[in-house]
């Protein structure tokens, strides 16, 4: 078991040790063409809080139900 701990660890460490080009990505190169409003936001907002907290608010609402053993 440590020959094969040693041969695996030979092998890594070289790699391990380089030091990778890192790469950047922009994410954004100029400004938006259009600005989001207001009402978009509160939308999408609406739309991910009701994503996410939607189904844990139903089975809590509903939890009574899944008690019963029927």
């Amino acid at each position: 078991m440590p020959g094969l701990l040693r041969t695996i660890v030979s092998r890594a460490t070289p790699v391990l040790r380089t030091q990778g080009v890192t790469q950047r990505a922009f994410l954004h190169s100029k400004p938006a063409k259009d600005s989001v409003g207001a009402m978009e936001t509160v939308v999408g907002l609406g739309f991910f809080s009701l994503a996410i907290l939607g189904p844990s608010g139903w089975i809590l609402a509903h939890l009574e139900d899944y008690k019963k053993r029927e």
